[in-house]
């Protein structure tokens, strides 16, 4: 079964310990590419590490984000490097 970039995905941020607050929290997004991009381009990286993505029954770890984002199929603009 091929991903679908615009199914609603749901992105959970992994919890830092160290920090009380780090106005990062669970979001839910209309489109899986929203969500992806949102990871990789703007969550901070402490939050990134340990976080996941749920898109329908499937579940990708950051690892698993980063693949979405790197893939040819990947339907939205990259931010410049």
């Amino acid at each position: 079964m091929a991903f679908s970039y615009d199914t609603a995905a749901e992105l959970f941020p992994a919890a830092i310990r160290k920090k009380r607050r780090t106005g990062v929290a669970y979001r839910r997004f209309s489109r899986a590419a929203e969500a992806v991009r949102y990871a990789i381009e703007e969550l901070p990286a402490d939050c990134l590490n340990g976080a996941y993505l749920q898109v329908d029954e499937a579940r990708f770890d950051h690892k698993g984000i980063r693949t979405l984002y790197e893939s040819d199929e990947y339907p939205l603009q990259r931010r410049a490097s």
